[in-house]
């Protein structure tokens, strides 16, 4: 898929979802960047948190090694492992660190081309109660060698997690 053709998907997913979304790149250089993301919605945080818990139901398929997310599945306790299995591999998108039920998930999880740079990258994803639904927060941080030149990662890994919080926090999905 083109970079012209993430735009468009991204701004067409902008306008679909309800969730107003405050994403930003908040410090990026060769061996660092930090990116927040922010979206309400009108479902309840024990409604979202059912969500998160099941990648399949709000991941975008395009952000997977094997092309469908009912190959993604999280265990939600520290050591677990959101994970991908199909029948011509697998990969392990993130080892769960941190688990406050309802609240709190912290993975260390590099993902995509993220592992291979051998780069830390720590997202927590919190979900709190705000005005009649929820508040979604996405705080990642990664570091690594200034060879893994993550300054210029940053943008593309911003897209990835914006959608996926717009995705999250959406009441609807678009097929």
């Amino acid at each position: 898929m083109s970079i012209n053709s993430h735009w468009i998907i991204g701004f067409v997913l902008a306008l679909t979802f309800a969730s107003p979304v405050q994403a930003k790149i908040i410090k990026s250089s060769p061996d660092h960047f930090t990116l927040r993301h922010e979206a309400v919605s009108s479902l309840t945080p024990k409604q979202i948190w059912k969500r998160l818990k099941s990648p399949a139901s709000w991941w975008h398929p395009d952000h997977t090694y094997s092309g469908s997310v009912k190959n993604l599945r999280i265990d939600l306790r520290p050591g677990g492992l959101w994970r991908e299995t199909w029948s011509g591999g697998s990969v392990a998108h993130g080892t769960v660190l941190y688990v406050k039920k309802g609240e709190v998930l912290r993975l260390d999880a590099p993902f995509g081309p993220l592992q291979e740079m051998a780069v830390t990258d720590i997202w927590t994803i919190t979900v709190k109660p705000y005005e009649d639904g929820s508040k979604i927060i996405f705080d990642e941080i990664a570091n690594g060698s200034p060879e893994s030149d993550l300054g210029k990662m940053a943008k593309a890994v911003d897209f990835v997690k914006e959608e996926a919080i717009q995705r999250l926090a959406a009441t609807k999905l678009p097929n």
